[in-house]
């Protein structure tokens, strides 16, 4: 089985991000990780479209992002000209997920659905599943880098992996929070297929981001 890993640049040295990014070239089965975060749906703000371009300019890998807002509808226009791979919203900020499902898939290769910690995974309808290409189970609460791994989200993990195999359907499992080298093998085996990993592969003391990207595999 692949296993994605996705750094999060919300851990990376801003002043030097296009020097962090070029670290990452020649690195298989890596998405770039990106928290959009607007000050209302979490109390931070992060980056925008005129940031993921610059980006999307000096880096090959495919841009997942991950928006923590509380008007996901507006962000599917200001976002569709930036090359993003992914587009991830959360649960919590949609009404009528199916019709933002629809169109969300018109504007982007991949969309996914987060769920919050304290969000059941069976609040998502199987037909919903069908739909998709990934769910992101957060395993911190949304806002924050530097968190530590909620455990209860483990469960989280082996029931959506039930449904996964029930219903036969492909979408990938994310974790993101807290991820590191003590908990990514436990993780891989509970069905997750998609690591996000910010302070654990940004802290590397001499910038071998590979190095901790073996670790996590």
């Amino acid at each position: 089985m692949t296993v994605i890993i996705a750094p999060s640049l919300l851990s990376a040295d801003f002043l030097e991000l296009k020097t962090d990014l070029q670290r990452f070239e020649g690195e298989k089965d890596l998405w770039l990780h990106l928290d959009i975060m607007d000050g209302h749906f979490v109390p931070n703000l992060t980056f925008g479209p005129t940031v993921l371009k610059s980006i999307k300019n000096v880096c090959k890998h495919p841009l997942d992002a991950h928006f923590m807002v509380t008007n996901p509808d507006e962000h599917l226009e200001w976002f569709k000209d930036v090359g993003l791979h992914n587009f991830t919203f959360h649960w919590e900020a949609v009404t009528h997920h199916d019709r933002f499902i629809q169109k969300a898939k018109t504007l982007y290769k991949s969309v996914g659905i987060s769920l919050n910690p304290s969000t059941p995974v069976s609040s998502i309808a199987p037909y919903l599943l069908k739909k998709v290409d990934l769910i992101l189970l957060m395993s911190v609460n949304p806002g924050f880098g530097g968190q530590s791994f909620i455990p209860e989200v483990a469960d989280k993990i082996i029931e959506l992996q039930k449904m996964k195999i029930q219903h036969g359907l492909t979408f990938q499992i994310q974790i993101d929070g807290g991820v590191t080298d003590k908990n990514a093998q436990a993780l891989i085996a509970a069905g997750a297929t998609n690591l996000v990993a910010g302070s654990f592969v940004f802290s590397e003391p001499q910038k071998n981001y590979g190095a901790r990207i073996a670790q996590l595999r």
